[in-house]
């Protein structure tokens, strides 16, 4: 049997994948099970953001599995209190928990937002302003969050408490601040999945004012844009504010999952022994393989994901068949006069794989992908794009 039959058969079929078995690869390079070669332009939904088998990652990782591959949070590990220590280091932030994906990281950054909300202004204080056309996550409250109605069908009731207002709409977000006595105000920069939308820096910079103000916990969803995605460390560090939690996940671990939940001395100690917990967050090879990943994060790494940003906005905007080109960094959303789907199949049948965000294609290749290769990829997208 193929791998696609017995996936198939014995797999729950939550995915509509494409026709690809992949077998291999290296860096921005994968391998089918056909010997086929494929230019890899999602990267695991932005999660392998050093490539696939990265030398520098697999050492460490590999280190790590040769001494302690897991123990639990009744122990200290090194590579959870250096990571830790590298990510307060680099945002300022103070406390971390650690979890195994982006909707765990958002499930703890919602209950630390509530609890701090309740301690200091009363337990009526629980509604988590969201935007519409967010996603946070599949889990029932992270659903929740989500202010996309598609995605709640079926699953009703979803966890009460949170109310979404239009993204950018600065009037919108006072009046719900206003109205709903809420615990947290709570939006990424780049709705990635809402269709890769920037929000624009007047209204990431009034939300910020407000909730300062209002003393209202801000919470920043870097699951997607997180990591160097954007061509910042972080996707709010190209607004100059300074959220109250930060969550974060895909790309941290280079391949390997882990959530992680950042504080900002506000609200550092809101979590006390017995509030949150997780029995694999901070395993220590996912820990390992997320410190590879973060100490090469830096300054001129990042300022070579936004040249190679640069370059593709220049080749797709205006480019036949190319509606809009939106995004940030190496998170870039493709409008097209052609359905998605079919640029898409021509991609992949010419060798490159992409994804789709809503109508668009979207683009979330690996951060350190070869300028040639790159080319390569933007070169077959542009034809696909005009057919």
């Amino acid at each position: 049997m193929s791998i696609t039959s017995i996936d198939k058969e014995y797999v729950a079929g939550t995915y509509g994948r494409f026709p690809v078995e992949l077998l291999c690869g290296k860096g921005s390079l994968l391998t089918g099970t056909d010997g086929k070669r494929y230019i890899d332009m999602g990267s695991g939904i932005g999660v392998t953001c050093f490539g696939t088998a990265d030398e520098e990652w697999l050492a460490a990782v590999t280190e790590q599995l040769n001494k302690l591959q897991h123990t639990s949070n009744l122990y200290y590990t090194e590579p959870c209190a250096l990571l830790a220590k590298a990510l307060c280091e680099k945002t300022g932030m103070k406390k971390v928990f650690f979890s195994n994906s982006g909707a765990e990281a958002n499930e703890c950054a919602i209950k630390v937002a509530r609890k701090y909300s309740a301690e200091k202004k009363g337990d009526d204080h629980y509604t988590i302003i969201t935007l519409v056309n967010s996603f946070h996550g599949r889990t029932l409250t992270t659903l929740a969050a989500t202010g996309q109605d598609h995605f709640h069908q079926l699953f009703n009731p979803l966890t009460p408490g949170f109310l979404s207002v239009p993204a950018n709409d600065v009037a919108a977000l006072e009046a719900a601040v206003a109205d709903c006595k809420p615990a947290g105000i709570m939006m990424e920069i780049v709705q990635g999945e809402g269709g890769v939308l920037p929000l624009t820096a007047e209204f990431v910079q009034a939300a910020a004012k407000l909730a300062k103000e209002q003393d209202i916990p801000l919470i920043i969803d870097e699951v997607q844009t997180g990591n160097g995605r954007t061509g910042k460390l972080y996707g709010y560090m190209h607004f100059g504010i300074q959220p109250d939690i930060v969550s974060t996940a895909k790309g941290l671990g280079g391949g390997l999952p882990i959530g992680a939940t950042l504080m900002s001395e506000k609200v550092q100690n809101v979590l006390g022994p017995g509030d949150h917990g997780s029995t694999y967050g901070g395993n220590p090879v996912c820990c390992a393989g997320a410190l590879s990943v973060i100490r090469r994060l830096d300054d001129r790494f990042l300022a070579e994901v936004q040249a190679k940003s640069d370059y593709i906005f220049s080749q797709l905007e205006g480019a036949e068949g190319v509606l809009s080109v939106s995004g940030m960094g190496l998170m870039i959303g493709i409008e097209t006069v052609r359905p998605a789907k079919e640029v898409l199949a021509q991609c992949m049948e010419q060798g490159v794989l992409c994804l789709t965000a809503k109508t668009k294609v979207r683009l979330l290749p690996p951060l350190n992908i070869p300028m040639d290769v790159l080319k390569e990829a933007i070169g077959i997208i542009k034809a696909a794009c005009k057919n």
